[in-house]
């Protein structure tokens, strides 16, 4: 599966994540139907469709890369922004011309899409037979099923305990090397240009014992990196009192279970599981959490701590419980812990609602203090149903929007170029993840800092650790060699 957003660079076009989905392999096991998935959006929507095409494994289904093959294609959604959103109605219209030609096609829409726009999908996209929000993929066989007798499906009831810890992800798409686990799910901040809260509900945190269990499975089959999920990690937190699970003490878990203490956990697994989280909520990250990282070699020293913006005053419309102040206190944690070499990475929202020139300047000012190593640009799209667009007025006009966004970009670019300098004449431990895109005879792999690098392959295998000594780089590549 195409991981969209570690593409080499700054996510240097500022693409929407959902241009470009992330499709099926071949899966050939005999069974009678096959399943064609594709995921657009957030990380959280390929541990999704994986959590899909495993249920649906025990129900018949192996998994095609070819759309004509299928008896069943699903579209699991993001609506995080409009330019998402419309790109599933484009697809959804090539895949017509499918279903012309094969009329028992059935089609469904899964994810944040399917549970916002549940009635329009049915109404509107005539070929759509089936929908099912984040939290009823378990159901899928009985919507199927409803479909297979004529029917129309639908299943978008949100839950407040789902979190699907029994069901073993068929990785799809997978390098071998790499993996995501899901941690928890949903999400309590009420951030008002954000639609997840009503897309996917309130937080609740999977059981610790079946997370590591999964990161041990995972490095028993080669794998070598692990992704910990969820919308905002660092309110994970488990009880058995309050998750009402069996006795773990008996498996060296404590009673309560922070964000810090599952990390060490993984981190236990094995020195060389390498462990990543996504995503930081900067008004929750603790100290805790980056001693941990401290303590462990294997825990990667690269924060995903969103921003949105510079300037408190839009912080606060927002509503996203810190100011600039506190936010920059924080980066400042962050170095005295873990050092200058923590790659500290951000999302940026331009031409929020009353965005004034002087927010804007804020906004470039802190990008300058903090010198992000990658970021996520975005111009502010309202999403219906948001706190903001019930309170706040999009007023900023498009123009403006993009000529903002354009700034951010640049200022992106050269601070990005700038880290990337900091690696060149250094050793860095890599992880080998594949082929480079553009040379068979390269190795591409990532530091733990999370920056991009090719090297000659000099007879390593994909799943080694390598030291590279980076020779040169570019915005968004180290290029460097193996030595001893």
């Amino acid at each position: 599966m195409k991981n969209l957003i570690e593409d080499i660079g700054v996510f240097e076009e500022h693409h929407e994540l959902a241009e470009e989905p992330a499709r099926t392999t071949d899966q050939n096991t005999g069974k009678s139907r096959k399943l064609y998935i594709e995921s657009y959006g957030c990380q959280m929507n390929f541990s999704d469709s994986e959590i899909v095409a495993s249920i649906l494994q025990h129900e018949g289904f192996d998994t095609t890369s070819d759309l004509a093959e299928a008896d069943l294609v699903f579209l699991n959604t993001c609506s995080i922004r409009e330019k998402a959103e419309l790109t599933v109605r484009k697809r959804l219209h090539h895949i017509q011309g499918f279903k012309k030609k094969k009329p028992e096609l059935m089609v469904g829409i899964l994810g944040c899409m399917a549970e916002r726009l549940k009635t329009k999908l049915l109404e509107e996209e005539k070929i759509v037979d089936l929908v099912a929000g984040p939290d009823a993929y378990r159901d899928l066989p009985k919507l199927i099923s409803q479909v297979d007798e004529g029917d129309k499906a639908v299943n978008t009831f949100l839950s407040r305990e789902e979190t699907y810890a029994d069901v073993t992800p068929v990785r799809l798409n997978t390098n071998g090397v790499t993996a995501f686990i899901s941690i928890m799910r949903g999400c309590d901040n009420m951030c008002s240009f954000c639609v997840v809260p009503f897309t996917r509900g309130r937080e609740r945190s999977r059981d610790p014992h079946s997370i590591v269990a999964e990161a041990h499975d995972l490095f028993d089959k080669g794998f070598r990196e692990v992704t910990l999920l969820g919308q905002n990690v660092d309110s994970y937190k488990w009880s058995k009192e309050e998750n009402n699970k069996a006795k773990l003490e008996k498996k060296g878990i404590q009673k309560i279970i922070s964000f810090a203490n599952l990390l060490e956990l993984v981190a236990q697994v094995h020195p060389d599981l390498r462990v990543r989280f996504s995503t930081s909520h900067p008004k929750d990250i603790t100290d805790d959490v980056l001693h941990t990282m401290a303590k462990y070699e294997n825990i990667c020293k690269n924060i995903h701590l969103p921003a949105q913006s510079g300037s408190s005053r839009i912080l606060e419309l927002m509503n996203r419980g810190y100011t600039r102040e506190w936010y920059l206190d924080k980066v400042q944690s962050i170095r005295n812990i873990l050092g200058s070499t923590c790659s500290i990475t951000s999302d940026m929202i331009a031409g929020y609602c009353s965005e004034t020139e002087e927010d804007h300047q804020e906004t470039l000012s802190l990008m300058d203090i903090v010198q992000y190593d990658y970021a996520y640009m975005f111009a502010y799209s309202e999403r219906p149903g948001t706190l903001a667009a019930k309170k706040h007025e999009d007023d900023i006009p498009l123009e403006v929007k993009n000529r903002r966004l354009e700034e951010i970009i640049t200022k992106q670019r050269q601070h990005a170029h700038f880290h990337h300098q900091q690696d060149v004449g250094t050793i860095q431990r890599v992880l080998i993840e594949g082929e480079s895109r553009k040379n068979n005879t390269q190795w591409q792999g990532r530091t733990s800092s999370n920056h991009v690098a090719v090297f000659p392959k000099q007879n390593k295998a994909k799943g080694e650790y390598v030291n590279v000594l980076i020779e040169r780089c570019t915005s968004g590549t180290l290029i460097g060699k193996i030595v001893d």
